[in-house]
């Protein structure tokens, strides 16, 4: 099946299992807006507890905070978003369509390594055992040929973003024969800046009301709180700030549903170190966030690293930690080597000092950043993505089943009488009782078992339980193993024992120490 077709049938089981769903759906939906329901919200919560955990209970030196969305609107000029938070945007003029240039040339590379790939795959499946990949790339002529195209291309690209050359993006875009998705024309208009901020008016009266921003990402609120949490919290460096929140970004080019939103959450950590050793800082925490990625069991070849083609303002270092989607490597995660502008800035627009005093070496100076920063919704459907897969069974049904990692799946456990009557609901409303203050259960009593397992198998639940006749006599329930479909009998009194290590945050973090 086509990757596409893929991706479809996830966007389409989100909302037909409760994850997500169109904002405002009874009026048809907003644009680039999405709810999330009530397996969803679960799903999301359990990532962004296993993040958050990971932050603060497994480093002593990072605490968290939750600052406001509004903010004094001086804040964006000192952070540079006033006048350079700008997507380059270019118009079809046949399909009335509006494209993000730097992506429709990111794009065009991915079609480059895809060709590639392809002749690796033909070549690996005719040569069978005696393959050799390396060898392959490095001689074979098509190969070589589309590698100089899409290395030249990458080249151009570049330097166009780092010049912010407009015209030279439109050119690439002509020269490429890149044509609008939806009218296959090459009608392209000038390539233009666009600023992404939402403003509001915060005021009770229109003369005396002023214009703010909704924050287009949550760092600046650990930044302008940098010292109120050193000081109160007596924090020596290298120290870090975490935060998760909502930021919004009036994305004209929004897609790849909530890959790319205008509201969004993001879970970010400052980490505040002394001059000088940011760039020993910045691959340790490369390391570190990589490891909590792959700590979810979806494949290290599904992941990779990609340095910055163009280094923002602020930066001297940083890279994108990327996931394998249906459509492509896309960014998950970027880990970002800030300096101190950011803090620089805001000294020198508040007219505030910010300087961190040094008492073993009797100096003051301005702390430099790594910027750890991933978006929820990214690293939910990354998650979707990977675990979502269509089964045939032997005998010759089809299930959907999601092979979320336990920890993270909204129901750990759904407990179903075999029937609704003989005392059956009565015991499995039991066990449910007792497990409830453990993890998320389900009771569920509606149509037969089998198409109860199949509701289980769609929303990721790990573990079933079935109560039947048996049960009133041994204590004794048949546990269903979602991933293998394995079924056998335990004791009711080793259920939480035989669930609750497998199903915990706990579970996940202990692979990170």
């Amino acid at each position: 099946m086509a990757q596409e077709d893929v991706f479809k049938k996830i966007v389409s089981h989100c909302k037909e299992y409760g994850f997500v769903f169109p904002s405002s759906d009874i009026y048809d939906g907003l644009g680039a807006v999405y709810d999330y329901g009530q397996n969803g919200v679960e799903l999301k919560n359990n990532i962004k507890q296993y993040w958050w955990q990971s932050m603060v209970l497994l480093h002593e030196n990072i605490v968290g905070i939750d600052a406001a969305i509004f903010m004094h609107p001086t804040t964006w000029k000192a952070s540079g978003h006033v006048d350079a938070f700008n997507d380059p945007l270019i118009d079809n003029r046949d399909s009335k369509k509006r494209y993000r240039a730097d992506v429709l040339i990111e794009d065009q590379l991915a079609k480059y390594d895809e060709k590639i790939d392809k002749e690796v795959q033909k070549a690996a499946k005719r040569f069978g055992d005696s393959f050799d990949e390396a060898q392959f790339r490095a001689t074979n002529a098509r190969v070589l040929e589309t590698a100089a195209k899409r290395d030249a291309l990458h080249e151009r690209f570049a330097k166009a973003l780092n010049d912010v050359n407009l015209e030279e993006l439109r050119q690439i875009i002509l020269d490429e024969e890149i044509v609008c998705p939806i009218s296959g024309t090459r009608n392209w208009t000038e390539v233009r800046q666009f600023n992404l901020m939402f403003s509001t008016e915060v005021g009770s009266t229109a003369d005396g009301a002023s214009k703010i921003y909704l924050r287009p990402e949550t760092a600046q609120g650990i930044f302008v709180n940098y010292l109120n949490v050193q000081k109160t919290g007596r924090m020596k460096l290298p120290f870090g700030i975490a935060q998760i929140g909502k930021a919004f970004r009036n994305e004209i080019v929004a897609r790849q549903f909530i890959f790319r939103m205008r509201e969004f959450e993001q879970m970010e950590m400052q980490f505040f170190v002394k001059p000088g050793t940011e760039l020993d800082w910045f691959p340790q925490w490369k390391k570190t966030r990589m490891a909590w990625h792959q700590a979810l069991g979806f494949g290290a070849e599904n992941y990779r690293f990609h340095d910055h083609d163009k280094l923002a303002h602020y930066a001297n270092a940083a890279t994108d930690i990327e996931f394998k989607m249906p459509f492509g490597f896309k960014e998950v995660e970027g880990i970002h080597s800030r300096t101190n502008f950011d803090l620089s800035q805001h000294a020198k627009y508040s007219g505030k000092k910010v300087e961190y005093f040094d008492p073993e070496t009797n100096e003051s100076f301005t702390p430099y950043v790594i910027e750890t920063s991933i978006g929820v919704d990214r690293m939910f459907l990354s998650v979707m993505c990977h675990s979502y897969e269509e089964q045939q069974l032997e005998n010759g049904e089809t299930r959907v089943v999601l092979h979320l990692p336990a920890a993270l799946a909204p129901v750990k456990l759904a407990v179903l009488p075999l029937v609704k009557k003989d005392g059956l609901p009565e015991k499995a409303q039991e066990i449910i009782n007792d497990l409830r203050f453990h993890f998320n259960c389900k009771y569920e009593e509606k149509d037969s078992i089998g198409k109860r397992y199949r509701r289980q198998d769609a929303i990721g639940t790990p573990f079933c339980v079935t109560v039947d006749h048996d049960t009133l006599q041994d204590n004794m329930v048949t546990l269903r193993y979602r991933d293998t479909m394995e079924q056998r009998r335990v004791p009711i009194s080793e259920l939480r024992s035989l669930i609750e290590d497998q199903v915990t945050i706990t579970s996940l973090l202990k692979k990170l120490i």
